[in-house]
């Protein structure tokens, strides 16, 4: 058995996860910035803003579930210091991502309208929603070379340069979102078109830079990377047979929120604003456990790569006590100015206080998710992908049923339904719990 005395400590785990969170939090600038200038366009571009972009992420977490499966491989062999073959995954999984990328930017094209005129009452809301998706797809090559070398600095623990990443495209994406939606600087005023345009000219801007400092930053010799020689169909093979779950996992999640959405929007224009105000906000506050999240699939891929699967329990337990003080903070902070926060997304002082009683359910929820996200991402980072899809799938099949049922059969109140988040994590965290303390994960070779 082997030692458990040189787990990472809170400091090594903090130092990994930091840079993260600080490319989450630029990131999430994008969808903060989308969000608070639409609604100051209007509720319609409000709402659809929250369909179109939920749509693209659904199909963008296909991208990016193969990202986390290329990740968790890049870990195991970077744990066990054979670097030369993290450059052939990598290498390989972007010949992959640029067809997928091909596909999904075919299928928005000719057929976006067709998926979501069953799915969209309102047609002003439909209108938004198609003009969104048809400027926002041009970003995915981009945003799909992003994900990508995110999985090899993650998966390589040496996660300083997603900072500079995200801060790049966070400011191109401010500037752009002000000069395009409104019509400043002598461009012209585009509405929620601009915003697509300019989340997708971000993307381009933080991909050029990001390939730019690998290029010159990294030691290509040492993990063979960039070396693009023949497609190898055995590593994509590979990497697929534990990304395809995961892709499947992440867009079942996604998916599960815009059908979520869906539900919402039969209830009315103002119920669906209210609702891309909290997603927004959720987002955001959400952004320390995802970053937990990502340390802990990395970390424990790593330990199993170098031979010490009883150091994964004690990682798990250290990365979720470290993760519930962050957000505790969070929410606490967040409890006492709920006004503020949301004021901006809108100046409406009515929708601000409509806004509020939703605001402090999702605080509540995400006590929840601290532990049910680091807990899932064990399960994750254990390689067990198949198994993270079937948690998943039972998880999101209960939490829409609910929430139909308090939206649509009792008609309750727009924060009542976002109680359905409750749910969502009590049952994440006890199926992951009950997985790792099970010991099965152990037999994963790959």
């Amino acid at each position: 058995m082997s030692s458990l005395q040189n787990i990472p400590s809170y400091r090594k785990i903090w130092d990994i996860s930091l840079p993260i969170i600080l490319s989450l939090v630029a990131q999430n600038v994008v969808n903060v910035t989308d969000t608070a200038f639409l609604g100051r366009v209007g509720e319609v571009e409000l709402g659809a803003s929250a369909i179109g972009g939920l749509f693209y992420i659904s199909l963008f977490m296909l991208g990016f579930g193969f990202g986390i499966g290329g990740q968790i491989l890049i870990a195991r062999r970077n744990g066990e210091k054979n670097y030369a073959e993290i450059g052939r995954i990598t290498d390989n999984s972007i010949y992959f991502l640029m067809a997928l990328g091909l596909v999904l930017f075919l299928l928005i094209h000719f057929f976006a309208g067709n998926m979501l005129r069953p799915l969209i009452s309102s047609e002003a809301v439909f209108k938004a929603s198609t003009d969104f998706l048809e400027f926002r797809i041009f970003g995915i090559f981009f945003a799909f070379g992003n994900i990508l070398l995110r999985a090899f600095y993650i998966g390589t623990t040496s996660t300083r340069v997603l900072t500079y990443n995200a801060l790049i495209m966070a400011g191109a994406n401010v500037f752009l979102d002000y000069a395009l939606i409104f019509g400043n600087f002598g461009f012209p005023e585009m509405g929620i078109k601009g915003a697509a345009i300019a989340s997708s000219i971000s993307e381009a801007v933080s991909s050029l830079f990001i390939f730019g400092y690998t290029f010159k930053k990294v030691d290509l010799a040492k993990y063979n990377l960039f070396r693009f020689g023949r497609l190898d169909w055995k590593v994509i093979k590979t990497t697929l047979d534990i990304s395809v779950f995961v892709m499947l996992q992440y867009f079942l999640s996604l998916a599960g929120w815009f059908v979520f959405f869906m539900i919402i929007e039969k209830s009315g224009e103002r119920q669906l604003a209210i609702s891309n105000i909290i997603r927004s906000a959720y987002i955001v506050l959400m952004i320390p456990v995802f970053a937990f999240g990502s340390t802990t699939n990395s970390l424990v891929s790593n330990v199993i790569g170098e031979g010490k699967p009883n150091h994964v329990i004690p990682i798990i337990k250290r990365v979720a006590i470290l993760n519930f003080a962050i957000i505790g903070s969070v929410v606490l902070i967040s409890a006492f100015i709920p006004r503020l926060l949301i004021s901006v997304y809108t100046s409406d002082a009515e929708l601000i206080n409509q806004t509020v009683p939703t605001f402090y359910v999702i605080m509540s929820a995400l006590l929840l998710f601290s532990f049910a996200n680091i807990l899932f991402n064990g399960v994750s980072g254990t390689a067990n992908t198949a198994t993270a899809l079937l948690i998943e799938f039972i998880t999101i099949a209960v939490y829409l049923i609910v929430a139909w049922l308090l939206a649509v059969y009792l008609k309750l109140s727009i924060e009542l339904v976002w109680t359905s988040e409750y749910v969502y994590f009590l049952i994440l965290s006890l199926l992951s719990f009950l997985y790792l303390r099970s010991g099965n994960w152990r037999k994963k070779v790959i």
